[in-house]
């Protein structure tokens, strides 16, 4: 399967293009999450990094897309869009079902012969740590209680009945993917893994984290912050520093 450049346009954000940046940072959303979440880490990061944020079907300018409910699918699907974005090294970055996502689709990569330089696995249980969720099978009012609990989404917003509406299909299609994947077991990606976590959340604990350094063949590292499953919205700064010094470390 090839995609077509104006496909590949739909799944590819890059706000703020970097020409001359020597890496390109792939930066993949939560469940229910859009590839506006990592605008603030593309500014941050340009023109040293030239970051590429993932757009998954069924949400913002996408929302007439059908949604895609199996990770691997998408994950497929992630894959053939970023391969023409190849031509310089890629590091992958993902937060929540992004992280899992991001380490199938490095796996993709890696069987296509194209190493990503690191993978950034945050707040996400490693693959092989596998709980039994139901979110996706709950009713409207118990996805938005999930939402609410998570405390990664704007209050005000879950108020607005007609914003809930176009939004709650495609985070229900995010949970049935994520909480339906089992990981291949024996599989690991050959390039470093740098796992990113809040030391309070609920959705992964750091012994569940630190496990992720069974998933590579590589370097494993591993930074805790205060906060909970979206720690990252209180930490940016600090997180885009570990990306940045991560990325222009030399690969081990």
């Amino acid at each position: 399967m090839t995609m077509s450049p104006a496909d590949n346009q739909k799944w590819i954000r890059r706000f703020h293009p970097a020409q001359d940046a020597p890496v390109r940072l792939v930066c993949l959303p939560h469940a229910g999450g859009a590839a506006s979440y990592y605008f603030p880490v593309s500014k941050a990061l340009a023109p040293a990094v030239d970051v590429l944020a993932v757009q998954y079907p069924g949400r913002q300018d996408r929302r007439a897309d059908p949604c895609v409910d199996n990770l691997a699918e998408l994950a497929d699907l992630t894959t053939e869009a970023l391969l023409p974005w190849t031509d310089r090294p890629l590091a992958l970055f993902g937060h929540s079902m992004g992280a899992t996502l991001a380490y199938e689709v490095a796996l993709r990569l890696e069987e296509r012969g194209i190493k990503p330089t690191v993978l950034f696995a945050s707040g996400r249980r490693a693959p092989s740590r596998h709980r039994e969720e139901t979110v996706h099978q709950r009713d409207d009012r118990g996805l938005i209680e999930e939402l609410r609990a998570l405390s990664g989404t704007d209050t005000q917003m879950l108020d607005d009945e007609e914003v809930l509406q176009m939004v709650l299909p495609a985070l229900r299609a995010d949970y049935r993917a994520i909480e339906t994947h089992r990981a291949r077991p024996g599989l690991r990606v050959s390039c470093p893994v740098h796992a990113l976590t809040g030391d309070d959340d609920p959705k992964a604990t750091v012994d569940e984290v630190q496990d992720w350094e069974h998933h590579t063949t590589a370097s494993f590292a591993i930074s805790v912050f205060p906060g909970g499953h979206f720690y990252l919205n209180d930490h940016a700064q600090e997180i885009v520093g570990v990306i940045s010094d991560t990325i222009a470390a030399p690969a081990r």
